[in-house]
């Protein structure tokens, strides 16, 4: 070490001789940009820096936003390193008391930062920036960042930004952005790097360190864990470097990133730990060879668990056993040992069930089929991180998952009683083997069994919904206990156990459909059974619902076909007949030779049988006569004039003068009949002594009591006025006979009504 580096390692030792032992980290913000790059982030001889810049806060005279910081005593998981934050560097000692929430507008952002996190509107950036010289192929270093964001549900929303940024140094190449998430593209920040929170999915919560407390080693609400930085770099070739952080969108809830000191390595790449927890752990009885070549003439030391492996001193090693191996590589004659580290873990085969496939044979032929495939869960004893099950006939191709020689159809496969293999692998890549004997069950049905069920459902067409388990006693009558039944639509599917059919089943084929049980003994095939439903019904002709029609409430007797096995009346009577004696529904249920019923529905009404109370008549109309018969009863009635032809309504009209016997009838209840006159007046006279039409008179106008008639000339004189309706007139006035003319005359009627017309009288 140079004079200048021995003072300031004497410095760093010494400037803080009252606070070594304190619980919240120190900051001192005078080092410059050498200093802390040179004295405290790189620890190794085996990079050559330079070109060291740092620019932060231009505004808190005295102050800066990057610093040295000491956390010796305290929890932080850093002794000491650099602090670069978006405030002023001392803000961020502990205790997590207050919140950091400083800066400036005028304090501006990153372009590069920008770029790096494809983002605008960055402000308050702090940047330490310097070239290297790496000596070997890898380096690296540790951080940890931390931000006022992580409160609340901010980190679903907000984040500042940083990056590690990388390039060759002196050309135009893009920068690479080495501050991401682990074997991801993804950038560490707030919003990628958080647990569970109201409003949002936690995310990458793996790498989220904690929720600060008050009394935190840091003034910052929340942190990462421990994270590495690193790149594949080229020994010999100059790149430069810029850590960069940034407040995004505002000025508000700074944030920090602390660099381990010492932690800046270049070293040897003996590749990612291979662990269980990652899922790449080496399988068991694997080599797995780990190289650290550097170029130029080198030695090398390797190591397991921190002591030297003796006899080791290639630039490669092959490891065979678990552990921590780590190597020295002493570039020439130079002082610098790169150094790598690997951790190993060896996982054993996955330990697979041996199991016994029992399969049914039913035309006994000594092949048949087996679906392979419901021995998955059994052989893998149903831990759903292995991998798909492969079966084999060959051990060896199951040992080298010889895939090609693989069986084609594991689901559906054809085979005689012997060994078959299964291959699958764990999380981590590693096979193993099972053994399956494939058996054929000695027992077989070759016959079927018949279940019957009459169609009980509301609609008798053929199809019934079956529970299934109501059939079990008859599949399995005669064979030995504790076996189980399962209902499938063929015999493939019964085989293969594919397609099984709900507990409650409905025929696809009308009156009678086959389908196949698979008769169990654990999980072995004991027979398969074919079986068949007869759905039976009992639909008798002539038996649709019925009306029955009572007259005036007289018992009314049914009889129905005598040849059912059994008959249940809803009035109890239990034979092919009964009588009902009022009206309402009833209902009949009768049983056939096969014990299914079938049901006929009788509903009573009652009628009465009419009784006509009067028939109103408006007659002296000529031919538009009409007329009202009034019935009582609740019958359908229909009404006639003449006795044969009958009507729905019980009005008339056109209705010619004469005598009549109005009959109303129900269909069902017998009729009443009642007889009236329709009235009116003739035309003309002769009263010539003939015998014929010698007086003018109304036919039937006996029937018209308490009505007075007047008969008049033309020219108003009355001439005849007279009660007695039925004695007419004979054409004289006083006696004398008057001439051939047109007369008059004026009916008052005793219910009020008055006709008026006229007649003619011929000589």
């Amino acid at each position: 070490m140079n004079r200048t580096k021995s003072i300031l390692f004497f410095l760093l030792a010494n400037c803080f001789p009252t606070v070594i032992l304190a619980q919240y980290i120190q900051v001192n913000d005078t080092y410059t940009a050498q200093q802390l790059v040179e004295n405290v982030l790189i620890n190794s001889p085996c990079a050559n820096v330079s070109n060291f810049t740092v620019n932060g806060d231009p505004f808190s005279a005295g102050e800066q936003s990057f610093g040295f910081f000491n956390a010796t005593g305290t929890t932080f998981p850093f002794s000491q390193g650099v602090v670069l934050s978006t405030s002023r560097a001392k803000r961020t000692e502990g205790p997590n008391s207050n919140l950091i929430d400083e800066g400036s507008t005028a304090w501006g952002g990153d372009s590069d930062l920008e770029q790096a996190l494809n983002i605008t509107g960055t402000y308050n950036a702090t940047v330490l920036e310097f070239d290297f010289t790496p000596l070997t192929n890898l380096m690296s270093f540790d951080y940890i960042f931390a931000s006022e964001e992580y409160q609340g549900n901010a980190p679903c929303r907000y984040s500042d930004g940083f990056a590690f940024l990388l390039k060759k140094a002196g050309t135009a190449d893009a920068y690479q952005n080495l501050a991401l998430i682990p074997n991801t593209t993804i950038p560490v920040l707030v919003t990628s790097v958080h647990p569970s929170l109201p409003g949002c999915d936690a995310e990458n919560e793996a790498y989220f360190g904690s929720f600060n407390t008050s009394n935190a080693p840091i003034n910052l609400n929340g942190q990462t864990v421990v994270m590495t930085a690193q790149a594949t770099v080229v020994p010999g070739m100059t790149y430069h470097i810029k850590l960069v952080i940034a407040d995004h969108e505002n000025i508000r809830y700074d944030s920090a990133i602390f660099l381990g000191g010492g932690t800046f390595k270049v070293g040897a790449d003996l590749g990612p730990d291979r662990l269980a927890l990652t899922n790449n752990a080496i399988c068991q009885g694997e080599n797995y060879p780990l190289d650290a070549t550097q170029s130029g003439t080198n030695s090398y030391k390797w190591f397991k668990n921190g002591t030297q492996i003796p006899g080791e001193f290639n630039p490669t090693y092959n490891v065979t056993t678990p552990g921590i191996y780590s190597v020295e590589v002493t570039l020439g004659a130079t002082a610098c040992v790169a150094t790598g580290e690997v951790e190993i873990e060896y996982l054993p085969a996955p330990t697979l069930t041996n199991t016994t496939l029992v399969q049914c044979d039913e035309d006994q032929d000594g092949t048949t089929l087996f679906n392979l495939t419901r021995l998955d869960t059994i052989i893998t004893n149903n831990d759903s991180t292995f991998g798909p099950v492969t079966y084999y006939e060959n051990l060896m191709d199951a040992q080298n998952q010889n895939t090609s020689n693989a069986i084609v159809n594991p689901a559906a496969y054809s085979s005689t009683a012997k060994t078959i293999y299964a291959s699958t692998s764990n999380a981590s890549g590693c096979f193993g083997e099972a053994t399956i004997q494939l058996q054929i069950s000695s027992h077989s049905s070759a016959f079927v069994k018949d279940y019957e069920t009459c169609d009980l459902d509301s609609v008798i067409d053929g199809y019934y919904t079956f529970a299934l388990t109501d059939l079990d006693a008859t599949v399995l009558n005669g064979l030995p206990t504790g076996l189980l039944v399962n209902y499938y639509p063929s015999l493939n599917d019964a085989l293969l156990q594919t397609n099984q059919l709900p507990a409650n089943y409905t025929n696809t084929t009308q009156f009678v459909d086959r389908i196949y049980t698979r008769i169990i003994n654990g999980s072995d095939c004991y027979s398969i059974q074919a079986v068949d439903l007869y759905i039976n019904s009992n639909t008798p002709p002539n038996f649709e619902d019925e009306l029955i029609y009572q007259c005036d409430n007289n018992p009314q007797t049914v009889t129905i076909a005598n040849n059912f096995t059994s008959y249940l009346w809803s009035n109890g009577d239990t034979d092919n007949s009964t009588i009902f004696t009022s009206s309402g529904d009833y209902t009949v249920t009768v049983s056939n030779g096969d014990g299914c019923l079938a049901t006929k529905k009788f509903t009573v009404i009652n009628f009465n049988t009419p009784v006509i109370i009067g028939v109103q008549v408006n007659d002296f109309e000529g031919g538009n006569n009409n007329l009202f018969v009034n019935a009582i009863g609740n019958g359908n009635y229909e009404y006639s004039l003449d006795g044969v032809h009958f009507q729905s309504s019980p009005n008339f009209y056109n209705v010619r003068p004469g005598e009549y016997q109005v009959h109303v009838r129900d269909n069902n209840c017998g009729e009443d009949f009642y007889e009236i006159v329709v009235l009116d007046y003739p035309a003309y006279f002769t009263p010539n002594d003939d015998g014929y039409h010698d007086r003018w008179q109304i036919k039937n106008s006996e029937i018209l009591s308490g009505s007075r008639m007047r008969i008049f000339n033309r020219y108003g004189k009355l001439l005849k006025e007279t009660s007695e309706l039925q004695k007419g007139w004979d054409g004289t006035f006083n006696g004398n006979r008057l001439p051939a003319d047109d007369y008059w005359f004026v009916l008052d009627l005793a219910n009020g009504k008055t006709v008026n017309g006229h007649f003619s009288l011929k000589r």
